[in-house]
């Protein structure tokens, strides 16, 4: 079986040709939050730590949902790996029926969380427009979800075109919409008629836009999956207990290594908002550039997910073992320029978000964090992902828990508050985190590829 594997050229060439439409499809769900950031932070300090807070919260709240959906990946793919094409297609109807359960629970508390936070102590100034937001992006949870669980059957059917397709259609879309509902029609030109009459909405009308955005992309998708013939004819389209149970079992982990993450991440956005609001700020401009590059990593992730879970289910250990190790290098060399850029140019990175003067002191010295941590956040991306297409969930949940939280956030605390080095501290805590789950997905990738993997339909 070692003989008919590709070369390392052949195999790069391949994830590649896999992970850039992947990466685009993942860098266009950042790149939302990211317009709605540089396009509101026009819009004052205020609004932009509104969208910072509001942020932290729905993305805590719907990050679980969000790798919950990804226990979908491996078992479409190695259905695809083992020529099941109509196998595939029914647990992609079974990940679109737990998509529209699980968005639709999770979406309360993002609406009744906000509203709990004065009771608990919590009543920042810009605490109205955070519910505001949150009442209008919450309904967007469940066809985000629906995004997601299509988007796992057209990459492991190697048809990405409609990704891409769908994510510039409605980041262009997203960018006009945002513009428009955050500072309203008044000063459009007359040709441009109704829109004119369209109020200034603020940080609102920016959750409106995404909105609108999450049913354009998701229709676009759903379109093209409906143009896909299936040999052997459609299967039942029913709910089928047994496979919601499984997607559950193996995604389950997954939801909770992404929650634990995100969860991080927007408690690190929550500690840096008791600093004061040029502090969230600057937490919320680098955690945009970050989430932006981190995207290109998640979608080699997702492209070695895929490949490793067809060598899975063709039961060729070694061509998974080629696949995982290709991914893990295309992860590191890609953030390594991501750090370089961050480097090399934060204030430049800064201003181009439209900044407030008060908080570039802020932000470019946190941009130099992130630009430490890239190659390890890039390996822990890319590690969670060719995990994921073994079938392997479970030790990747452990790994954020022990890192994130056991290792990383005691530091972010030291840091931060103990030796009052403010949000470059609690950044600085974010950094050994990351490089502590990175290290470990490494390892347990190594070790496991050495054996023998089993189908998860074995």
């Amino acid at each position: 079986m070692s003989a008919e594997l590709p070369t390392r050229r052949q195999e790069l060439r391949a994830l590649w040709k896999l992970a850039l439409p992947i990466a685009i499809a993942q860098a266009g769900q950042s790149l939302m939050s990211f317009v709605d950031t540089a396009v509101v932070g026009r819009a004052g300090t205020q609004a932009l730590a509104a969208v910072g807070l509001s942020t932290a919260v729905f993305f805590a709240v719907s990050s679980f949902a969000v790798g919950l959906m990804m226990g979908v990946d491996p078992l479409v793919s190695q259905a695809f790996g083992a020529g099941h094409a109509r196998r595939a297609r029914a647990l992609l109807w079974q990940g679109s029926y737990l998509a529209v359960i699980a968005g639709t629970v999770l979406a309360v508390p993002l609406v009744v969380v906000p509203r709990l936070l004065p009771s608990f102590g919590v009543d920042f100034a810009e605490l109205p427009e955070v519910r505001d937001y949150l009442d209008w992006r919450a309904p967007s949870l469940p066809l985000m979800l629906l995004f997601i669980s299509t988007r796992s059957y057209l990459q492991s059917a190697a048809l990405t075109r409609p990704l891409v397709v769908a994510t510039v259609v409605a980041n262009v879309f997203n960018l006009g919409a945002d513009i428009l509902f955050v500072f309203g029609g008044e000063g459009l030109p007359a040709w441009c008629g109704p829109l004119r009459l369209v109020p200034a909405m603020g940080v609102k009308g920016s959750a409106i836009a995404t909105l609108l955005c999450c049913v354009l992309q998701w229709a676009i998708v759903a379109w093209a999956v409906r143009q896909i013939s299936v040999p052997g004819g459609m299967p039942s389209v029913r709910p089928v207990r047994a496979d919601l149970l499984q997607a559950v079992r193996v995604g389950l982990p997954i939801g909770l290594h992404i929650a634990a993450e995100v969860g991080v991440f927007s408690l690190a956005g929550v500690l840096a908002r008791w600093l004061g609001p040029e502090s969230i700020s600057a937490h919320q401009i680098a955690i945009s550039f970050a989430s932006l590059s981190f995207t290109v990593a998640l979608g080699i992730g997702n492209a070695g997910s895929v490949r490793v879970g067809w060598a899975v289910g063709a039961r060729n250990t070694p061509q998974a073992r080629l696949s995982g190790l290709m991914a893990f290098a295309s992860g590191a060399g890609f953030m390594s320029l991501g750090a370089l850029v961050f480097a090399l140019f934060p204030e430049w990175l800064a201003r181009l978000m439209g900044t407030p003067p008060e908080v570039i002191p802020l932000v470019v010295p946190v941009l130099m964090v992130a630009a430490v941590f890239q190659i390890s956040d890039g390996v822990q991306g890319v590690g969670a992902g060719v995990l994921r297409g073994t079938g392997d969930t479970r030790f990747t949940f452990i790994a954020n828990m022990v890192g994130h939280y056991g290792v990383g956030l005691p530091v972010a605390l030291l840091l931060g508050f103990g030796l009052k080095l403010g949000v470059v501290g609690i950044w600085w805590g974010l950094c050994v985190g990351l490089t502590a789950v990175a290290l470990a997905l490494f390892w347990r990738f190594e070790r496991q590829s050495t054996g023998t993997f089993q189908p998860l339909e074995a």
